[in-house]
């Protein structure tokens, strides 16, 4: 997947006010901001963006990655 692919994706999804996606070979940072987050646990927010990268995960294409998933209030 494309990181411009995926960005739209979370953006679009999530209804995120931001998102920065970088691939770097089979690593990935994901930062997003997005109100859907308030209140929920980091880790159900993790979940939320793993969801997007399940099928690179599973193929190996995507090895490693990090995830920031904030509600705008906590920027």
């Amino acid at each position: 997947m494309e990181a411009e692919a995926l960005k739209a994706r979370l953006k679009s999804d999530l209804s995120a006010e931001s998102v920065d996606v970088s691939l770097d070979g089979d690593r990935a940072a994901i930062n997003v901001v997005a109100a859907v987050f308030e209140g929920l646990s980091r880790v159900k927010r993790q979940q939320m963006v793993y969801r997007y990268l399940n099928n690179e995960i599973t193929s190996g294409a995507i090895h490693a990655v990090t995830i920031s998933a904030k509600a705008p209030s906590e920027r």
